[in-house]
């Protein structure tokens, strides 16, 4: 009861209404449906669109599956064309048949099937060529190839020899009028007006309107012309309604038939509506139809009568075979006359315009022709076996004039089987269509009716039969046509479909291209801007130093040479001095003019006479360019008036400019003939090779003159000595050496003065300082020479020592020595002061800039900061140790030198007999035995300490790669072996594999990387057990990776989708379709879409070439250099990141090849990230108020803050403030300075950049006795970092350099506050090494380091200060700096520099040997941490120091580091 019930309601949903759906409808049988389905009521599939086709005969497959026959089993195609298909054109028929029935026949397949349609995947029958061949071949190169493309079959067979492929038919199999509506009911309603019943039709109702896009119309292209459009094509129900004018004829003819039954039925039935008015002319349309073909065609074609109609027949298989297809359509080919005669109802036969607007007596028609005469030729092919023979050719040689007895049979029997076995056959009495006497009137209607009741012609004109003419018929034709008379066939043309398109596809990959390019100039642009603007930030407030007379002068462009940039400057004329300034008011140059020096001063004769040249002895010569002659007279008569003043004689002539040019001496000549005078000075002064020091210019003897007679000026001697002139050392010292006192020093000067310092004794060198700083002359230094000597060496600190200090060192000094009653020293006294310290005069050299000093007075003059183990004999009683003892230096004591051993060669060599001998100390002794390996040891040995180091950083990187890895491999293997059945890799292997693969890795590479950013995950997972197998202080680092990574997967994709998009834009459209039957439909056209369509005006490309460019700025931006010079700019693109995942999401989510995957991999990262921001943003916007805003030295902000409630964190974490002064939505990260357990928050933050700077001026304190106002903070965090670590160790090393120090500051105090509280620390002693260039930088951390070392009771702390910005350690400036340090924390117990008690070291701290030294220290130790922080130099010199260590098996350096 159900199931009747359900069948019920079902039935009219599926076949439309058995019976009238209301009482007054008078559609009183069922519709048929367009698509062919359930005509059979048993097998709904037969005859339906997209049923296969029947075989008549089993497949005769190579394999039995469905690989075709081919060579040598058959013969050549073109081979078998070439010999049965060249037939004489123009043959009688033997019937007189008419053309019409050749065209009918066409007519009448493209209503019964279709296979046509390429096949998907596409699958190429390629023919070659024979060589030589008239049309394809001509030029005998045998490599052509005729393409053809399989047609579509059905999915399900094709898989075993038990169920080989079958074809499928693309419309319905039944004779139900498809071709005229349509095999769908889509395409019909596309047809339809909907309106009286009526087809569309176009402007002219008696045609067809042109083709809509929900129609697939075949629009091949012109073969005269090979361009395709929809110009004169119509929509008729056929696919290939238009596939040649005469086709398209006959269905303009049914066209005009269908509504001439709906306007005679509804002149008939004027109460009926559009839907009745077209089923009931639609019904009798089809059976019209049915009738002329069966009955009034087919006899006409195959010369007999199919049977009497027996009715409807439910079990036969009305199915097309592909026999049928052979036997009917291929013979048509061969029937097709070279022209048609073209005539009216008078029967005039008109002539036929052709393309070149020549006159042709008929429509040309080409086509190959059947020659019967073949059967030997045929044979041959076959190889004699006629039993080869295939249907086509064997079917034609039994032919003559109709089709041969086997074409008859198969055309027969399929036209018998789709009229007995159609349900809705017109002659059917029992499916309710028509009446018998309808059927009998629709019997009666010839072709010829229906010709007369659409057009104008009349009865008479027309023959009763149109597809025979007989004698007596009206209007024969004037002849048989042949190809005599009849314009030639059109030649085949060759279609480029790249042709036009490669300037134009490779200016589009030169552009993207370009866009790092591009992205690299806006970033320059954008950095050179910052700069300018943090520069004028930095100057607003800088009082001027220059007086107003400076100010005035004459602008010119200083000439520099033919390879150096000219310069704008303005000249100053001042007693006894020319000066050269810059456009700030820095001065580039001072020329001395003092007598008796001749100055010579050169004009330019030409080119406007704006060129000047002025000659000054001993100098490099001073060449202006000026605008105008008139402003170059005016400084010439203001510089005579000068040198005259000053008493100077000067000379004055006049050359070409060019000559001017020529003979000018540039900075840069005058540097090479100084580094040439340095070199040879040293090398008389060491004894080094003539070879090694370089060879005087001797190509003229005015050169070696020059270079003889060279002679410093004060401004080149400070410079070589990397001071400034006004410098008080460099006056002191240039003084004593100018003996002449010409102002210069000449070679021998400065050689006997380096002599001293080179070669001297420590009597020697003390004697020149004493007469150095013996300002009177006297033969004494009295207490005020003593402190201005000093002063004159602090000056490389930047004078950081006030004069009240320095009066303090002094009297120490002098009471120390016992002479604190005396007011002035002599030599000896001076020399006294000296005693302890004669190994360090011993090595004190005069370093020259630019020369380098040989490196075994370096290793000889090391003083190194390292640690001794004098309090512990040996290894046993060290063990018992309760503490070390940590000297930064070497006492004077140990730095004596046994003076037996005799000195090295190479010492000799170059220091002569004074050097005095003595063997350099090692830092320490090794406690452990140490093993002689091979080399291949050691190297198995550091592999085997690397992979202990870094074990987990390898297995994180290792796993992460992997899954990308697998992820490209698994893509890649899908499209090389598992995807054939898409076709789209047999297309284009290498760019598909290669873009697929690298998707996937991308798609999972750009997704995880969020998770190295969920600041607030890392430090939280930080503190669980998954720190033991995760380095998450190496997320940052690990980001970097997976970018860098991933912009070069992204080239190889984006390089994979460039071949793609060349391959698809020279691939046919019918290839197209198969790939991309979302995007294209094979209409025939066979054109593909040209490269930027791909580009341009997809999604995918279009988001494609936006990423591109997102990315390309935001690569660009993040780089290290531009991420320093313009910080914001690097946060405000890195926020493209979120436009950056939106292209992605929308990239992928077009599935033009594969559906969207992209979510899979981003789903779960974008989650966490997602609940990582949320918990940043819950932070981000609590104001929190500044308790107290400080300026320190060296430009530090020292701000201190309320701490938010809740608010825990560790030492040494960081956090991200935003200020609301300066935006809210730029957040910049600092380092906590404050301890966990003090009450507020405090950063110390140095202007480095203009955000810094600006903010430093917001805190800057107010004017007037007003309060203090400060702009509230967004605070955002703690995030955690490798410093947080350092309890973590039992020895823990701290190394800060610069603002650096900062999260250090932090951790000290902690650990001094955890130690005071006797709070359990792990950790039990911590090295702190501060480098800073001056210790004025940052006097802050005195502070701290000063609290540290009251409250440390425990010695858990050593400090040792490196100060940089000194000259190197053998220089007698850093000697003398030495010696008062040692002498100040001798008497005082604190430091001369930062008054502390950790000593202070003069350069760079060792690593190495500091590490080395600490093994020792700790010989229990395994593990030691080292955190650093400071620039990147540092931190890699730390690294590479950590590295060096550890390739030795004993104590293992573990190193976490922050750059900024």
């Amino acid at each position: 009861m159900g199931f009747h019930l359900a069948l019920a309601l079902m039935w009219p949903l599926l076949v439309g209404p058995w019976m009238p759906v209301g009482a007054l409808s008078p559609i009183s049988w069922e519709v048929q449906r367009y698509d062919g389905w359930y005509n059979n009521l048993k097998e709904h599939s037969w005859g339906s669109k997209g049923s296969r086709l029947r075989r008549l005969v089993p497949a005769n497959y190579a394999d039995g599956v469905y690989q075709p026959l081919g060579e040598p089993h058959l013969p050549n195609p073109r081979e078998l064309s070439n010999t049965a298909l060249r037939g004489t054109a123009g043959q009688a028929s033997l019937r007189n048949r008419t053309v019409l029935g050749v065209f009918f026949g066409y007519h009448v397949l493209s209503d019964v099937v279709s296979i046509d349609t390429p096949g998907c995947p596409a699958e190429f029958l390629n023919i070659h060529i024979p060589p030589g061949d008239p049309v394809f071949d001509p030029e005998g190169r045998g490599d052509v190839v005729l393409p053809f493309q399989r047609s579509r079959w059905d999915r399900k067979t094709g898989r075993s020899p038990s169920n080989p492929r079958d074809l499928t038919n693309q419309v319905t199999g039944w004779l139900d009028g498809s071709a005229i509506y349509g095999s769908a009911h889509a395409w019909s309603d596309a047809l339809r007006s909907f309106s009286g019943g009526r087809l569309a039709s176009g402007r002219d109702p008696a045609f067809p309107r042109g083709p809509q896009d929900a129609l697939l119309v075949w629009t091949a292209p012109d073969p005269a012309t090979g361009q395709a459009g929809l110009q004169g094509l119509y929509a008729f129900g056929a696919e290939r309604g238009n596939r040649d004018p005469f086709v398209q004829a006959l269905g303009l003819l049914w066209f005009r038939f269908h509504n001439w039954w709906a306007d005679r039925l509804a002149r008939e039935h004027p109460r009926w509506g559009d839907e009745e008015l077209f089923q009931h002319a639609r019904k009798r349309v089809v059976a019209t139809y049915q009738s002329i073909a069966m009955y009034e065609w087919l006899p006409s074609f195959v010369g007999k009568t199919p049977p009497e109609y027996g009715g409807y027949r439910p079990f036969l298989d009305p199915s097309v075979s592909p026999e049928f297809v052979v036997a009917s359509e291929q013979f048509f080919s061969t029937m097709v006359p070279p022209g048609v005669y073209m005539r009216n109802s008078s029967c005039h036969f008109r002539e036929v315009v052709d393309g070149n607007s020549s006159f042709s007596r008929a429509l040309r028609v080409c086509n190959s022709y059947w020659s019967r005469e073949v059967l030997e030729a045929i044979t041959a092919l076959y190889h004699q076996d006629l039993s080869r023979l295939e249907l086509l050719p064997g079917g034609l040689l039994e032919s003559h004039g109709d089709p041969g007895p086997l074409f008859s049979a198969i055309v027969l029997d399929q036209f018998v089987r789709l009229r007995d076995g159609d349900r809705y056959w017109f002659e059917n009495t029992r499916n309710g269509l028509f009446s018998e006497e309808e059927i009998a009137a629709i019997r009666n209607t010839s072709f010829r009716e229906v010709l007369v009741a659409v057009t104008s012609v009349d009865t008479s004109d027309l023959q009763p039969n149109v597809f025979f003419w007989v004698a007596g018929d009206p209007c024969p034709q004037p002849g048989q046509l042949s190809t005599e008379g009849l314009r030639a066939c059109e030649p085949l043309v060759v279609r480029d479909y790249f042709q036009g398109s490669g300037f134009g596809f490779g200016l589009t990959i030169g552009t993207l291209c370009c866009f790092p390019l591009v992205s690299l100039l806006g970033a320059w642009i954008v950095a050179r801007l910052r700069m300018r603007n943090f520069k004028r930030l930095q100057s607003q407030n800088r009082p001027s130093i220059m007086s107003e007379k400076l100010v005035e002068g004459v602008e010119a462009l200083e000439w520099q040479g033919h390879k150096e940039p000219s310069r704008v400057v303005r000249v100053h004329l001042q007693p006894g001095q020319i000066r050269v300034v810059d456009g700030r008011l820095t001065a580039l140059r001072t020329v001395q003019l003092q007598p008796p020096q001749q100055v010579h001063l050169i004009l330019s004769s030409n080119r406007g006479r704006r060129t000047l040249l002025l000659k000054v002895p001993k100098e490099y010569d001073l060449v202006l360019l000026f605008p105008m002659e008139e402003e170059r007279q005016a400084l010439v008569g203001n510089l005579r008036a000068a040198l005259k003043e000053s008493g100077l004689s000067f000379q004055e002539w006049e050359l070409r400019e060019q000559e001017l040019l020529r003979a000018a001496v540039t900075r840069e000549h005058r540097s090479h003939l100084l580094g040439t005078f340095f070199r040879h000075l040293f090398s008389q002064v060491l004894d080094i090779n003539q070879a090694d020091a370089g060879t005087l210019p001797l190509d003229s003897s005015r050169k070696v003159q020059e270079a003889l007679t060279c002679e410093l000026s004060r401004a080149e001697f400070a410079e070589s000595l990397g001071l400034k002139p006004q410098d008080m050392f460099v006056e002191s010292m240039f003084s004593l050496a100018d003996k002449d006192g010409n102002g210069y020093l000449s070679f021998r000067e400065f050689l006997d003065i380096l002599v001293v310092f080179m070669k001297g004794s420590p009597e020697e060198k003390s004697r020149l300082m004493f007469r150095m700083y013996d300002f009177d002359g006297n033969g004494l230094i009295s207490k005020d020479e003593f402190i201005r000597m000093l002063r004159s060496f602090i000056e490389i600190s930047n004078n950081c020592l006030p004069k009240a200090q320095l009066a303090e060192v002094v009297e120490s000094m002098f009471q120390e020595a016992g002479f604190q009653d005396k007011e002035e020293l002599t030599w000896e006294d001076f020399h006294f002061l000296l005693r302890d310290h004669d190994s360090e005069l011993r090595f004190t050299q005069l370093c020259v800039k630019g020369v380098e000093v040989p490196e075994v007075i370096k290793n000889l003059c090391r003083r190194a900061s390292y640690i001794s183990q004098e309090i512990c004999p040996s290894p046993r009683v060290r063990a018992r140790c309760p503490r070390t003892l940590m000297e930064p230096e070497m006492t004077s004591q140990r730095l004596q030198c046994p003076t037996d051993t005799d000195p090295p060669q190479e010492i000799r060599r170059r220091f002569g007999k004074k050097v005095t001998s003595f063997q350099p100390l090692l830092f320490t002794e090794a406690h452990r035995e140490k093993f002689q390996r091979s080399r291949r040891h050691q190297t198995v040995q550091q592999f085997k300490r690397f992979v202990e180091n870094y074990r987990r950083h390898i297995g994180c990187v290792a796993v992460f790669y992997a899954v990308a890895a697998a992820l490209f491999l698994e893509r890649t293997h899908h499209y090389a072996f598992a995807a054939h059945h898409k076709g789209i890799t047999d297309t284009t292997r290498v760019g598909i594999i290669l873009s697929r693969g690298t998707a996937a890795s991308i798609s999972f590479m750009f997704s995880y990387i969020l998770l190295t950013m969920c600041r607030n995950l890392i430090t939280f997972l930080r503190e669980t057990f998954l720190n033991r197998y995760i380095p998450f202080d190496a997320a940052v680092d690990f980001h970097r990776l997976i970018a860098g990574t991933a912009i070069v997967l992204t080239v190889l994709h984006s390089a994979g989708h460039v071949v793609n998009v060349y391959l698809f834009s020279v691939s046919p459209l019918s290839v197209l379709s198969c790939l991309f039957p979302g995007l294209f439909h094979d209409n025939g056209s066979e054109l593909p879409q040209k490269y930027y369509w791909w580009f341009f005006q997809t999604v995918p490309g279009l988001t494609g070439v936006m990423l591109l460019l997102v990315l390309a700025i935001m690569y660009v931006f993040a780089s290290h250099h531009f991420r320093r010079h313009s910080f914001r700019g690097f946060w405000l693109t890195h926020h493209l990141y979120v436009v950056l995942y939106i292209l992605l999401i929308i990239h992928g989510s077009f599935a033009l090849i594969q559906p969207p995957r992209f979510h899979l991999f981003f789903l779960v990262p974008a989650l966490f990230y997602a609940g990582d921001k949320l918990v940043s943003l819950s932070r981000k916007k609590v104001e929190i108020g500044v308790v107290k805003a400080e300026l320190l030295p060296s430009g530090v902000t020292h701000l201190r803050f309320q701490r938010p409630q809740g608010f825990e964190y560790k030492s040494g974490q960081w956090v991200r403030i935003a200020c609301l002064a300066l935006g809210t939505n730029e957040y910049h990260p600092f380092t906590l300075t404050s301890a966990p357990h003090e009450d507020t928050l405090s950063l110390h933050i140095r202007a480095a950049g203009p955000w810094t700077t600006r903010l430093r001026e917001i805190y800057s304190p107010p004017t007037g006795d007003s309060p203090a106002k400060y702009p509230k903070l967004y605070l955002d965090g703690p995030f955690g970092e490798g410093h947080q670590e350092w309890h973590r160790f039992e020895v823990s090393v701290l190394v800060g350099g610069g603002i650096g120090v900062t999260p250090f500051a932090s951790i000290l105090k902690d650990l001094v506050f955890k130690s005071s509280v006797s709070c359990q620390v792990f950790c039990k002693k911590i090295y702190f090494i501060w480098v800073t260039r001056t210790q004025r930088q940052f006097e802050w951390l005195a502070d701290i380091i000063r609290e540290v070392e009251e409250s440390d009771r425990q010695d858990l702390v050593s400090v040792h200060i490196y100060i940089t910005q000194l000259a190197e350690k053998f220089d007698l400036r850093t000697t003398m700096l030495y010696i008062c340090e040692r002498h100040f924390q001798k008497v005082l117990n604190r430091s001369l520099f930062t008054g502390l008690r950790s000593v202070t070291h003069f350069g760079r701290p060792p690593f190495e040997a500091f590490f080395n030294s600490l093994q020792e220290v700790h010989p229990q130790v395994r593990k030691i941490g080292v955190f650093s922080c400071g620039p990147p130099g540092m931190t890699k010199n730390v690294e590479k120091a950590c590295q060096l260590v550890n390739k030795q098996d004993r104590t293992h350096f573990s190193h976490h580091y922050e750059n900024f």
